[in-house]
Parts: structure tokens; C-alpha cells; sequence
């Protein structure tokens, strides 16, 4: 079959991956309405298009704090890759160096800083970081990333503690026992997550900033209270994320909430988004609304589960062309 949008690929993942790891990657909280909402609210988003503009040479390219990427697309961080394909997060950090593309590499690897580093030689990645109670795990993580070359410190905002995502508990879901948290090995005895530190405020910011040189980033901004928080407590650039919908459910689509976050920064920090993005088309509304950048999760798996880091290379080259191409018809 061939592979000519990113629902081709989801429709493979969902056949091809076992029952379990689709519904993990799938999973929503609660009603998934959010979930789904991150994909209807750009199908209500229209553009006012511009004709005769001379669009034979475009420039698609950006930069994030100060680092050329080829388009304005990343790979968010997800957790689990292995789950997907089995040379898992090394396969993602190969695509993405390949596609000169940032890629977020999460806590949650199952690969290590080191063997997703050495994957990647050059290429441009940034550290997510959960806060455990255990605050000597958090920065030895850090420390560990910032001395491994990664260029950026993500901070998820968004998890105090685990959504409830209705099939994992149904299929009592948890890794198989060949694979492991390789960053956290040897930290916990119990399960990780619920490791969470669920105390952490903005203050914690200022610690983080004692432990690292890196920008930091804060990612799950969903109102202009917080992201004028965020720009008070020095960050250099915040996320506009619902953790794809996994969190609370019945917060805003990221696209509607991005209007007021963008307002709120004025310039100050950089803004990205993610979620719900699946079409070049949808870049394009983002950063229409004030994004510099958007970053892809679920749609990343599904490459990854393709083809491995080939698929993955797939599913963003289909985006650069669809982007290409939205942003020439629209003048």
C-alpha cells in the first residue's frame, strides 16, 4: 500500500502493533474528548488565502533558540519507542538527524541518554524531564543530558500524577519484561510513575536553573496566566500541550489555546505546540496563530512502527511536502 498521508500510517500501527501497545499509544483520558478535540478544533480553522505572490522559491526552514531545523516540525517526547520498533529511541534520534529535526527524548526512554546520543551525532536534541520525589534521580538526569551534548532541558508541567486512561487499566498494561526505563534503572523499586513528584511548583524552576547551563523549556502551557509565569521564572521557550489528551480531559484543543499564550509571551520566549497535528495544513494554521514551531508525538510512533527509523523519515518528509505545499497555495 503506499503511504501518501499520516493516517496510512496510523491505520498500520493500529493493525500491526499488539493490542496493547496501540492502546497505550492511542489512549486518551477519561472520554478522550480532548483527545479527539486536538484533531477536530484545525478542521474549523480556515485560511484567508492570497493569490499571485510568486511562491516558486520558499524557505521552510526555522530556527529553535538559535538551532537551524529543516521545517518547522519535531518529534515530541513519548515514552516506550521499544514498543513500537526494537531498536526504539535510537531509531527516532537517527530519523531525526537524518530530517534535521529536533527531537525531544523523554524520561521514559527506553533506550539511554548515551545510546540515543550516540545515535545521533550532531544532531539537535532536547532532554524531557519528569521531577521524582527523588531529586537526586532528576539531576543526575539533567546533569547526565546536559554532559551527553543535549541542547535543551524540557519540563513537563502537566503530570503531578497519571491521567486516567481507561484502557491501560482495562489491559493492566505495563512494559514486558524485556524492556526497561533504562534512564531511571536501578532508581525505584516500585513503579515509576508513581515516583512523580507531585510538589513541584514554579520555584522549582529556579532549582533547575542551579543545576544546568541548558535553556529550559516548560512544556503542558495552556493559559496566559501560566505562560506569564512561565516568562517571569526565566524559561526560554514553552510547549502548548495537553499531554495529547492523556491529562485532564475537557481542557481546550492546543491550537485554541495557543492564541492566548502567544498573546500573553509578546515575543519573549518562543512558543511551540503540539498535538493533533496530522497534515501540512495544520503547521501551517499553527504558525499562522503564533507558533514557531510544532511537534509531533502519536504520529511519530506510527512511522516508527512502519518501518522504523525509515517510516519515521516517511511520516516527516510527507509533512514537509504537504507543509511546502499549504504554504504555496496560501500565498
Amino acid at each position: 500500500m503506499a503511504m501518501v498521508c499520516l493516517s496510512d500510517f496510523e491505520a498500520y500501527a493500529r493493525k500491526y502493533l499488539p493490542k496493547i501497545a496501540w492502546d497505550f499509544f492511542a489512549a486518551g483520558a477519561d472520554d478522550c474528548s480532548t483527545r479527539d478535540e486536538n484533531i477536530r478544533a484545525y478542521k474549523r480553522i480556515h485560511f484567508r488565502p492570497r493569490m499571485l505572490r510568486d511562491v516558486s522559491l520558499m524557505d521552510i526552514r526555522t530556527k529553535l533558540l538559535g538551532t537551524e531545523i529543516s521545517f518547522p516540525v519535531g518529534i515530541a517526547p513519548t515514552g516506550f519507542h521499544q514498543l513500537a520498533w526494537p531498536d526504539g529511541e535510537k531509531s527516532t534520534a537517527r530519523a531525526a538527524r537524518a530530517m534535521n529535526t529536533c527531537y525531544i527524548a523523554s524520561t521514559y526512554s527506553t533506550c539511554t541518554l548515551e545510546e540515543i546520543s550516540a545515535a545521533s551525532p550532531g544532531g539537535l536534541c532536547w532532554f524531557q524531564l519528569y521531577i521524582h520525589r527523588n531529586r537526586a534521580v532528576s539531576q543526575q538526569l539533567v546533569q547526565r543530558a546536559e554532559a551527553l551534548g543535549f541542547q535543551g532541558l524540557v519540563l513537563t508541567a502537566d503530570l503531578p500524577y497519571t491521567g486516567k486512561r481507561r484502557d491501560d487499566l482495562r489491559n493492566g498494561f505495563r512494559l514486558p519484561p524485556h524492556m526497561k526505563l533504562k534512564n531511571l534503572e536501578g532508581a525505584f523499586e516500585v513503579c515509576e510513575i508513581s515516583c512523580l513528584d507531585p510538589s513541584v511548583t514554579w520555584n522549582d524552576i529556579y532549582w533547575l536553573r542551579s543545576l544546568t547551563h541548558l535553556p529550559i523549556i516548560i512544556k503542558g502551557i495552556l493559559t496566559k496566566e501560566d505562560a506569564e509565569l512561565a516568562v517571569r521564572h526565566g524559561v526560554e521557550g514553552i510547549i502548548v500541550s495537553n499531554h495529547g489528551g492523556r491529562q485532564l480531559d475537557g481542557v481546550p484543543a492546543t491550537i485554541d489555546a495557543l492564541v492566548e499564550v502567544v498573546e500573553a509571551v509578546q515575543g519573549r520566549v518562543e512558543v511551540y505546540l503540539d498535538g493533533g497535528i496530522r497534515k501540512g495544513s495544520d503547521i501551517l494554521k499553527a504558525l499562522a496563530l503564533g507558533a514557531k514551531c510544532v511537534f509531533i508525538g502519536r504520529p511519530a510512533l506510527w512511522g516508527l512502527a512502519y518501518k522504523g527509523e525509515e517510516g519515521l523519515q516517511d511520516v516527516l518528509r510527507i509533512l514537509q511536502e504537504e507543509f511546502r505545499l499549504s504554504m504555496a497555495l496560501a500565498g
